[in-house]
């Protein structure tokens, strides 16, 4: 299974975690992704050049923490509740980096 790390450290705002997102579970695309919590949903499920589409992916959420202060509240609820209800994506979190 691919692990994929996303560090509540690397983005404080929901434009810089879409384009951080966007550097996570995509590769080699030459158009940019959308910017909304739909096109990331889509990235999950894969088919982007990081993992095949439909492929079961491990999500380590890192500094788990940081992203709840920094992030609006009510996005940073719909982006867990969209990991968490993912069928594609086993998700661990830490307040910490993962030893």
């Amino acid at each position: 299974m691919k692990e994929f790390i996303l560090d509540g450290k690397k983005f404080n705002t929901p434009n810089a975690f879409y384009k951080y997102a966007e550097s996570l579970f995509t590769f080699g695309l030459d158009w940019e992704t959308g910017r909304n919590l739909d096109a990331f949903d889509d990235l999950l499920r894969g088919g982007f050049g990081q993992h095949e589409y439909e492929e079961i992916i491990r999500v380590t959420w890192i500094n788990f923490s940081k992203s709840r202060e920094r992030l609006p509240n009510k996005f940073f609820e719909d982006l867990n509740d969209i990991l968490e209800k993912s069928e594609y994506v086993t998700l661990e979190k830490y307040n910490r980096e993962k030893k």
